[in-house]
């Protein structure tokens, strides 16, 4: 299967994205993100407020070795990760509900530049004053009775959208 060493993967070209995770509480979907980070090379998660932190049992039995392959950061807030992303050059969304929001199919990502998108707490969403800092806001088209996803299934497919759309066609 051609599966890359812990080693091989630190040294590999990555993703220009960072994942944000803004006050997740799930361990799992910790976890479960860390995974998906892992197999779209994700340059790395960051993991702010009451999001855990590796390491731990409940975020091993999800990303399964992943915690250990991805980088991963804490800071203390999103507001503060999205800061310090901004003054490194990133270009910065968040991923939510809102006014003006370009919904994911439309979204086109320019090869060259580098991502981070925060994704939000399992039941508030992104905080608010991370919304009014970030770039824009991406959101995923849902057409039931429902208006939000787990988590950690919007990380897959934002992170699959941007892998399809800077790494997987070349």
């Amino acid at each position: 299967m051609q599966r890359l060493s812990v080693e091989e993967f630190r040294e590999a070209d990555k993703l220009p994205l960072v994942v944000v995770l803004d006050d997740v509480r799930s361990m799992h979907n910790v976890g479960s993100v860390l995974r998906t980070g892992d197999a779209f090379r994700v340059e790395a998660v960051y993991l702010c407020g009451i999001t855990s932190t590796p390491p731990s049992a409940e975020i091993h039995k999800t990303a399964l070795g992943a915690e250990d392959s991805v980088a991963w950061r804490y800071f203390p807030t999103a507001s503060e990760a999205v800061r310090q992303l901004q003054s490194d050059g990133y270009i910065v969304y968040s991923v939510e509900q809102v006014e003006h929001s370009t919904k994911l199919q439309r979204f086109v990502a320019e090869k060259g530049r580098r991502y981070a998108v925060v994704l939000g707490n399992e039941v508030k969403g992104v905080h608010q004053e991370v919304v009014d800092t970030s770039d824009g806001c991406l959101e995923i088209p849902q057409l039931g009775t429902k208006h939000s996803m787990n988590v950690s299934v919007t990380a897959g497919i934002v992170i699959y959208k941007f892998a399809e759309q800077l790494i997987l066609t070349t």
